[in-house]
């Protein structure tokens, strides 16, 4: 756990999860390329130019921490993962199994040895992010827009979890590269734990480490509850999670700051699990994160009493509540989720609290089903409901 150092404590009051829902001339541009319709410089124009507007719409909203949209990935793990040394790319043959609908068969696995790789494509897309907010701060001042606005707006970089590598049906080909399993993990955290670093000494001071995979042990630490050789792998599993991220964690720079987003998956509005956190909460409250994003949209999420021992009277911690929902366009009730911060501000104190939507937008690049006025919609919420309750 890094003490927060910055002048804006982070994860902010009201803050972002980071998909935005790509815009219909990027899905275009997308296709186009794809199609070999228009040249690669064309296609990059294009991405950067949609790019700065979404990066300019943040900080107009008045949002503290802004990102890319991941407007430059097609998936939210994936497209990171095949830029580290030693991962490349498979055809997983069957779509991942979210409720109602199909997704594309992509996936990664090990062709190598994992390792940090400098030229990662993640590294020029923040460094332009960054050039965004410093240019539109710069180019608007005294502009009416953006009137208290402060020039303390930190781009936020997400990236997938190291567990989203090594969970069950993904590198199951390790022994090919390592002699022990514990070889490949040292090695995967010393990768991530470099990129992190990397993208500390580009300026960065706000990271975001998305995983699904404690979602996916909720059920499955429940329901093998009557097998205890299946029960005794996934707390394996869990183990060596918590371990692995700690390791990454460890020994970052005081001043960053690194916080998770625990996902049940999101693709067309759709979901991947379902479960309360009280099977997970005590391994939760071992990761030495500054701060947990925590979706609590829906009765799938289970009640706050698990809160207690994800926070784990860490007062350096946030816990983010993920309370709007970004699945849908219709606009929550703002006492009813006033209501709620104070249900959990009986778990956590109130300053150890943070809102948020419960997810990104478009962890893939189809996205919600949403329009994009509606998304502006949720996150202007998000942050009239936070300044009330917290006065932010």
């Amino acid at each position: 756990m890094t003490e927060q150092t910055t002048a804006i404590k982070f994860p902010y009051r009201y803050d972002i999860v980071g998909s935005l829902l790509r815009s219909d001339k990027l899905k275009q541009a997308n296709n186009d390329f794809r199609n070999q319709t228009i040249s690669e410089a064309e296609y990059q124009t294009i991405k950067q130019e949609e790019t700065s507007r979404i990066v300019k719409k943040q900080i107009e909203l008045g949002l503290k921490d802004v990102t890319d949209g991941e407007y430059n990935r097609s998936w939210w793990h994936l497209d990171f993962l095949w830029g580290l040394k030693g991962v490349g790319h498979y055809d997983y043959k069957q779509s991942y199994k979210f409720h109602g609908s199909t997704t594309r068969t992509d996936n990664a696995d090990l062709v190598g040895k994992i390792g940090f790789n400098p030229d990662h494509p993640f590294f020029k897309d923040f460094q332009f992010v960054q050039d965004v907010v410093s240019e539109t701060l710069a180019n608007h001042e005294g502009d009416s827009k953006f009137e208290g606005i402060s020039d303390a707006v930190a781009p936020k970089q997400t990236i997938p979890s190291p567990t989203m590598i090594f969970r069950d049906n993904r590198s199951d080909n390790w022994n090919e590269f390592y002699e022990t399993w514990d070889e490949y993990l040292t090695d995967l955290a010393k990768a991530y734990h470099e990129t992190i670093l990397h993208f500390y000494e580009l300026g960065c001071r706000y990271i975001q480490l998305d995983d699904t995979t404690w979602a996916f042990l909720i059920s499955k630490l429940n329901e093998t509850l009557d097998n205890p050789t299946k029960h005794e792998h996934f707390v394996k599993l869990a183990n060596d999670s918590v371990k692995v991220i700690n390791d990454v964690l460890a020994g970052l720079p005081d001043d960053l700051t690194v916080t998770t987003h625990i996902c049940r998956g999101n693709f067309k509005s759709t979901y991947l699990f379902s479960g309360g956190y009280d099977d997970i909460a005590d391994y939760l409250g071992q990761l030495n994160y500054d701060g947990l994003f925590l979706e609590y949209d829906s009765e799938r999420a289970g009640d706050f009493a698990p809160l207690d021992r994800i926070w784990n009277g860490d007062k350096n911690k946030t816990i983010v509540l993920g309370l709007i929902t970004s699945k849908t366009p219709e606009l929550e009730d703002k006492q009813a989720v006033i209501n709620r911060i104070k249900d959990a501000a009986t778990h956590v104190p109130l300053e150890n609290l943070a809102l948020s939507t419960q997810c990104g937008f478009a962890s893939t690049e189809e996205g919600n089903k949403l329009t994009e006025d509606q998304q502006w919609a949720k996150l202007t919420l998000v942050k009239e409901i936070a300044e009330e309750v917290w006065k932010a």
